[in-house]
């Protein structure tokens, strides 16, 4: 089985793990995590890293770090990971959702500032799947209204928006590093961001807002949010190897738009000009013309032994949002059709040449058949 994902980690970890435990220094304190933190916020063009224990902790973080709470609202794009509306929902807030580009499934630009209102507190761009969102245009819109910018680059680690690095162009920045995500610590996160303010506000809020004078007297509700050392260790590590492994990843996709660009009713990535496409994933879209649906390909992909992945499922839609009344009877048509047309193949950090080519004559050889 070629899998959808797999992380690549080497001796350099595991030296640094092994320090990190024969020092006793395994939990929340320890040399790995300022070290990951400066080193990460540096290479993202951020003054200031905060770790946190998931990519879904840092964007609870962040929305708490910038004061958002009951009553307000946050623009986030309908075509992500439920991780965003959740981390709007935990600080009492309501998300609202925007459509997106049927190119990039990045959210669509034009159609923010229809959704802003008197209660809007932020914009969340997701750089979904590592393609950067028009962040200049975002950033216009945001300084009109007043509004803060909270970019998720979970999937976008290293991505450029016009030579700029993702993450550190908003106010600030949410990574993840899963063990699918281009470097990983196995679970965790982190805040970038280079406004002092917000800085100490997450050091503080993610270690339970204990007090500066008397440690156990809290004026704050935080959260313990906090990455281990052992963690931090592992970061350490894949970091030194991220511009290789970013290369890997591009040099990947770029095989498979080759074999696959000719392919009828295959749609490929798009990537925009002036961005650098970090490729969190390889996804494809199945069109109509193809003559087998979406979930047919998977089934027979699985049969010859690759794994696949569906993109994500529109936020409007989810069950649990129609539940609690997170809902609109607005319809999103791209959020839509990307959902029910678009997979992602294997795209693992060790995938090889030989095994890309297979996947793409079994794409071929899958459409020959239907032929």
């Amino acid at each position: 089985m070629i899998p959808v994902f797999n992380p690549s980690v080497g001796e350099e970890e595991l030296r640094n793990v092994e320090n990190a435990i024969r020092t006793n220094w395994i939990s929340s304190k320890g040399q790995y995590i300022p070290e990951f933190e400066e080193k990460f916020a540096k290479y993202c063009g951020a003054k200031y890293g905060v770790t946190t224990t998931n990519g879904t902790a840092a964007l609870h973080l962040a929305l708490a770090c910038i004061g958002v709470g009951p009553g307000d609202e946050v623009i986030v794009p309908n075509f992500t990971i439920i991780s965003c509306a959740l981390a709007v929902y935990y600080v009492g807030a309501k998300p609202v959702f925007v459509d997106v580009e049927e190119e990039t499934g990045n959210i669509d630009v034009k159609k923010i500032e229809e959704k802003i209102t008197s209660k809007t507190k932020a914009i969340m761009p997701v750089h979904i799947y590592g393609h950067p969102c028009d962040m200049d245009e975002i950033m216009e819109i945001a300084k009109k209204y007043n509004l803060y910018i909270v970019e998720d680059a979970a999937e976008a680690h290293g991505a450029e928006y016009r030579g700029k690095k993702v993450g550190a162009i908003g106010d600030i920045g949410c990574f993840s590093f899963y063990s699918n995500k281009l470097i990983t610590t196995g679970e965790g996160g982190m805040v970038v961001t280079n406004d002092e303010k917000i800085y100490k506000k997450a050091q503080s809020l993610k270690d339970l807002a204990f007090g500066k004078e008397i440690r156990f007297r809290h004026e704050d509700i935080g959260f313990n949010y906090r990455m281990t050392n052992v963690q931090a260790a592992i970061g350490v590590g894949q970091l030194g190897k991220i511009e290789e492994f970013l290369e890997r990843k591009i040099k990947n996709a770029v095989l498979y738009n080759s074999l696959l660009k000719d392919v009828p009713g295959i749609k490929i990535p798009f990537t925009k000009p002036y961005v650098k496409n970090s490729y969190w994933i390889y996804g494809i879209r199945i069109d109509p013309s193809f003559g087998v649906s979406k979930d047919e390909m998977r089934k027979k992909l699985l049969e010859e032994g690759i794994d696949t992945r569906d993109y994500f499922f529109p936020l409007n839609e989810q069950p649990v949002f129609k539940e609690i009344g997170i809902t609109t009877k607005e319809e999103f048509p791209i959020t839509k059709k990307l959902s029910e047309t678009g997979l992602y193949l294997p795209f693992g950090m060790d995938l090889k040449k030989e095994e890309i080519k297979y996947i793409c004559y079994t794409i071929e050889k899958i459409m020959q058949k239907r032929l």
